[in-house]
């Protein structure tokens, strides 16, 4: 990949989101508004490597992508009132008083979750046009076909589009419904920004904090939303540790290896005030409360060994009544060997095994590995970790999966 290549990456990375939602806002077409994104990506390809990159790419692609929606317009003839007031607005814009409305990209995640589509087309659009994922990194995170995310999102835009939906906030009186699907992925940005799916960097940061920054203005909206607190205190405790999670080479550190004294406090704080706002709300934790509560048991703890996991085992007990899943259980199995012992914790992995959950993840026999290693038998262990690494599509973890099978 050339300097240019990655300066591009970089960029669509950081931008990928306001562009779009500037783009979807001037053309009310979500489908139409990625399109013209993409050609103009294609167009920095072609001139930055001739021009260099502009002192304000973001500015420069969106630009280039309202030019080309108008000579699309111009192409059609369709020359109304909009286009005229458009291209006017244009003319008048310098790239240094290019300032996205921050609530556009909120806007962005309501429309790509509008009720008309499906879940999974929910989240597959989502990560597409807000976090700028492509297909096969969406696929990796889902643990499903590239092919079947590519028909998701090619069949969430064509749906819109025959429904009309705008690009707009929905009315307050339609906010809690949607919400569900909205957290969700909001989360999952953030997940893909903490530990990445694949590439050769464990960690996104810049894709986490636009997650965290989107559940701190939907925190603003909705602050009677209790979980909308809890995710947010979830995201702060996590990302209070970034500074922490990798070497100066990009080698991951483990949670165990961390140095604590490099977690941000303020950060840590604010995850506390947000789990206390949402415990303050008076109806109980819910999904992403209760993993901030977790988070939060780490954060205050001054080591691994100080941890309080018995509290963690109760949460993540609670967690799973609330919302089941393998992961949760997983987890689960992970206080359990830090509170009484890795016996009773592989009992649980094997019983996980058993039942064909997390099958093709890297997750279980990761876990698996671990706990054999701590149980002592060696061979068994190097085999799991072996077979994680072989599964983990994440350079950089690959990379420490077969370091822990080398070393025992």
């Amino acid at each position: 990949m050339t300097d240019i290549q990655r300066t591009v990456d970089a960029v669509w990375r950081i931008e990928s989101a306001r562009i779009v939602a500037t783009l979807a806002k001037m053309t009310g077409d979500l489908g139409l508004a990625e399109d013209l994104a993409q050609e103009a990506l294609v167009d920095a390809l072609t001139q930055w490597p001739q021009s260099g990159a502009p002192q304000n790419a973001g500015a420069w692609l969106t630009a280039v992508a309202k030019r080309k929606a108008i000579d699309g317009w111009r192409r059609r003839e369709r020359l109304d009132q909009r286009y005229r007031a458009i291209a006017h607005d244009l003319s008048e814009t310098s790239e240094d008083e290019w300032q996205p409305i921050d609530d556009d990209v909120v806007r962005l995640v309501f429309t790509a979750c509008h009720p008309v589509l499906s879940r999974e087309a929910q989240v597959a659009l989502t990560l597409r046009v807000v976090a700028g994922l492509t297909t096969t990194e969406i696929a990796r995170l889902l643990l499903v076909p590239v092919a079947t995310v590519q028909q998701r999102i090619v069949r969430a835009k064509k749906t819109l589009s025959a429904a009309h939906v705008p690009f707009e906030t929905p009315d307050p009186s339609e906010w809690t419904a949607r919400l569900g699907a909205v957290l969700g992925v909001v989360y999952l940005v953030f997940t893909e920004g903490y530990a990445a799916t694949s590439g050769d960097r464990w960690m996104r940061p810049e894709i986490a904090n636009e997650a965290l920054r989107l559940g701190r203005v939907l925190a603003g909206l909705l602050p009677r939303e209790p979980e909308v607190h809890g995710l947010v205190a979830l995201m702060e405790f996590q990302a209070s540790r970034f500074a922490a999670r990798v070497s100066q080479d990009g080698t991951p550190i483990l949670l165990s290896d961390q140095d604590r004294s490099r977690w941000d406090r303020t950060q840590i704080e604010r995850g506390r005030a947000a789990l206390e706002r949402a415990d303050a709300v008076g109806r109980g934790r819910g999904n992403y409360a209760l993993q901030a509560a977790i988070a939060e048991c780490h954060a205050i703890a001054p080591s691994v060994e100080g941890t309080d996991w018995e509290r963690i085992v109760l949460l993540y007990e609670a967690l799973g009544r609330l919302a089941p899943s393998p992961v949760v259980e997983l987890n689960r199995a992970v206080a359990v060997s830090m509170a009484s012992g890795p016996a009773n914790a592989l009992r649980i992995v094997d019983r996980l095994s058993s039942q064909g959950q997390l099958r093709g993840s890297y997750l279980l026999p990761s876990v698996r590995g671990e706990l054999l290693a701590r149980l002592g038998r060696t061979d068994e262990a190097r085999s799991e970790l072996i077979t994680a690494a072989d599964l983990a599509t994440n350079e950089r973890e690959r990379a420490v999966l077969r370091a822990k099978a080398a070393a025992l």
